[in-house]
């Protein structure tokens, strides 16, 4: 890379944390137990809408994997999500009727938590749909992961979304508050992936999968982009650029390895797909908040008109993170 080419990621960098600043005054603390977090705690940040079923097993699946606190943007929720929310003594929350398009897809806002209240932290930043798999995440805590990592001194690890879905029509696919998402969206594609290297950022940009294949089959390269870096050790000097697609510094981004070795890495699951999906997707669809002049929600929402079923003959019911590192979309790397 050019020194210019370097010099304006670094301008670009800096640029996008005077603008983090600026947008998180739109935020306004409905419980701020920021006092109680601890110099070695593991800090959960995300942004919501109208979640409120979601939460609680999210909520517990992270405290199981050891995350000590939560930080919370509250996008103007109706259903009661900030109320639950302000209840739980874990939870730091923020709540805005601010633009969730004008904050860069809510990225400004927590780059801005995360400047303010992150130095020093591993971070984990996921939306509530989302849920980390890691290497041995059935025997070792997210702490063993990030303690390796530390020792390893790698400041960042990566994921691939695997978008899950159930057998049968998504609109008729019950879900239950306190229900493992997982359990009822069973199912996911194990192949039919494609990447490709983002020579600006230097990261992998990934696409694929059942939304590519059932949403965008006529336009594939609008599918949506499924790399993601969720776990970082984050300094002040970090932001995300796009979701958590990609960050800057640049090195934060090169979480393979370019010299053909295996790189730890893990999956999201991404449970979106369930009965309150087309409700959602025409929510976002009126609302105009999303990339591209939500494009994607366009979509979504014309396809859904006829009564959409994801499942095929070739897809794959999930087992566990052994099974994906079996297939190729999780690796242990060397550790053991």
């Amino acid at each position: 890379m050019s020194l210019w080419s370097k010099y304006k990621l670094r301008v670009e960098r800096r640029r996008r944390r005077v603008r983090s600043m600026r947008k998180v005054r739109e935020l306004s603390p409905v419980q701020d137990r920021t006092a109680q977090v601890n110099p070695s705690d593991i800090l959960i940040f995300s942004t919501l809408r109208n979640e409120r079923s979601r939460l609680p097993y999210f909520l517990k699946y992270y405290r199981d994997q050891g995350v000590n606190h939560f930080f919370i943007v509250d996008n103007d929720s109706n259903d009661d999500s900030r109320e639950y929310l302000a209840m739980q003594t874990d939870v730091s929350l923020w709540t805005t009727k601010a633009s969730y398009k004008r904050s860069k897809f809510g990225v400004d806002w927590l780059n801005g938590l995360k400047t303010k209240y992150a130095h020093g932290h591993w971070v984990l930043v996921v939306d509530v749909d989302e849920f980390f798999v890691y290497p041995h995440c059935d025997t070792r805590p997210l702490r063993a992961l990030t303690d390796w990592l530390d020792s390893a001194s790698v400041k960042s690890f990566g994921t691939m979304l695997l978008d899950m879905y159930p057998r049968g029509k998504i609109h008729k696919t019950r879900y239950l508050e306190g229900q493992d998402p997982v359990a009822v969206t069973p199912y996911f594609d194990a192949s039919n992936y494609f990447i490709e290297k983002n020579n600006k950022y230097g990261n992998l940009w990934i696409q694929g999968g059942p939304r590519m294949r059932a949403f965008f089959r006529d336009n594939p390269q609008h599918a949506p982009a499924l790399n993601k870096t969720p776990l970082v050790k984050w300094t002040r000097g970090n932001v995300f650029v796009s979701s958590t697609h990609t960050l800057l510094p640049r090195g934060l981004n090169q979480v393979y390895d370019e010299w053909g070795g295996q790189r730890a890495c893990g999956c999201l699951l991404h449970t979106k797909f369930l009965e309150t999906f087309s409700a959602k997707a025409k929510e976002e669809l009126n609302r105009k908040q999303h990339y591209a002049a939500s494009r994607e929600y366009k979509t979504y929402v014309g396809k859904l008109e006829s009564e959409l079923n994801l499942w095929t003959d070739q897809s794959t019911k999930f087992k566990g993170w052994r099974q994906l590192e079996e297939l190729g979309l999780v690796s242990s790397g060397n550790w053991a």
